[in-house]
């Protein structure tokens, strides 16, 4: 089992007398992030393709970590991995390629549990070129979304069916496999947001076998920095918004401008962070991933370790919470199903508006989110976005039974003491 007090003298940041549960936003980075980047400062800091050593050694990092990335989420190349400023960035770029494939009466199916980043661009998408937009509605009861509400909403013209593996909002986890599959049936690309579900889970793209799919560093232990999967060969095919002098060919074709050379180096280290993860805590979990060699199957056993011990963190939060009297959880609760969701928990409080409960608990150094995390679409299908959205609790690997349980002794004191 992962043990925390190994693992916490790897994040800088947590020898801050804090408790950060704002991870879903952007978590902390590991003590090999730092250095990466530091490394890259004193000894490689050039711009791309140049003829001299610092240029060709920031060359190599570039390299080095795509091929990294590609073995964290089982792409079948390096090619495969495109960088950029953000999730948000990159899907709007894509997005636009993308419009070349479309023509009016085709149809772009969104669901309501997704982040406005894997929303807006389809919508946006669909106004320039006439297409229709169908949405995939999710039970206000627990914030699930099943496959068959997808089927509903995918029609032979179909031609773009953009879901999220699991939502930022409230933390479901979505049955994208099977999104993949209805998608695919009718001749559509499925495009996935897995920015939520990255630091919490395994990606095997291959076994998902989605066109795309796109998540940010800086909410998996990274520095900021987009990161977006395309099969190789729709990559190719696809037109690129780019400059004249940039490569013609995936993935450089798809990365506008000079990259955050400094940011991918200290992606690099995170990576390398999850594979120390995987060597020191992924042994009992071996035998789930025989198929995998290498780096690949380091990757595979480290996030299997990371989701179990989480498993204890989740069902720490949901119990606690629950026991405070007013205090609504939006999202999966049953104890039989927590393994449908990661532990991104978002509640509110009878009597307390969502922001005064985030400025209540930053007095005693916890740190959360409140609002809609532009999750919009949810907010507004739970009538919560004109009453402030909702307080957001996100742990990760490094948090502890011990901090969620503080978290939770002071939502006590705050509803006993009233607004």
């Amino acid at each position: 089992m992962l043990d925390p007090k190994l693992i916490r003298p790897h994040f800088p940041a947590l020898a801050q007398d804090a408790i950060f549960l704002d991870n879903p936003g952007g978590t902390q980075v590991s003590r090999s992030v730092v250095e990466r980047m530091e490394h890259y400062f004193r000894h490689t800091n050039a711009n791309h393709g140049g003829a001299f050593r610092t240029s060709r050694d920031s060359d190599a990092v570039v390299a080095e970590a795509r091929s990294a990335i590609a073995d964290f989420i089982n792409a079948t190349r390096p090619e495969e991995i495109i960088f950029g400023q953000n999730m948000t960035s990159l899907t709007l770029h894509m997005s636009r390629s993308l419009a070349r494939t479309l023509r009016a009466g085709d149809e772009i199916v969104v669901t309501r549990l997704d982040h406005d980043a894997n929303i807006s661009p389809w919508l946006l998408v669909a106004k320039d070129c006439g297409c229709e937009v169908r949405w995939v509605d999710f039970d206000p009861q627990d914030c699930t979304w099943d496959i068959e509400a997808l089927k509903e909403q995918v029609s032979s013209r179909a031609r773009i069916v953009a879901v999220g593996l699991a939502s930022n909002a409230v933390g479901t986890i979505n049955p994208v496999h099977e999104a993949v599959e209805v998608a695919h049936k009718v001749g559509a690309l499925c495009f996935v947001d897995a920015v939520q579900y990255a630091p919490h889970g395994t990606i095997d793209v291959r076994a998902l076998d989605c066109d795309f799919l796109v998540w940010s560093a800086y909410k998996c232990f990274g520095p900021h920095l987009g990161i977006l999967y395309g099969k190789h060969d729709l990559l190719g095919q696809l037109s690129a918004y780019k400059v004249r002098p940039a490569g013609d060919e995936p993935p450089h074709k798809f990365e506008t401008g000079t990259q955050s050379f400094e940011a991918i180096a200290g992606t690099l280290g995170a990576l390398q962070y999850l594979e120390w993860v995987g060597e020191t805590f992924g042994a009992e979990f071996g035998a789930q991933f025989r198929n995998f060699k290498g780096r690949r199957f380091t990757f595979k056993k480290a996030l299997a370790a990371l989701s179990t011990y989480e498993l204890t963190l989740t069902r720490a939060l949901i119990e606690g919470l629950s026991s405070i009297p007013g205090l609504k959880i939006h999202g999966i609760t049953h104890p039989d199903h927590l393994d449908r969701r990661v532990p991104t928990v978002s509640f509110t409080l009878e009597g307390w508006h969502p922001h005064e409960v985030a400025r209540a608990l930053d007095q005693e150094e916890i740190y959360v989110w409140d609002g809609n995390y532009y999750a919009l679409a949810v907010t507004e299908r739970l009538g919560l976005e004109g009453k402030g959205g909702m307080v957001r609790v996100g742990p990760v690997h490094y948090n502890t039974v011990d901090e969620i349980d503080r978290l939770v002794k002071i939502l006590r004191r705050l509803k006993q003491a009233g607004s």
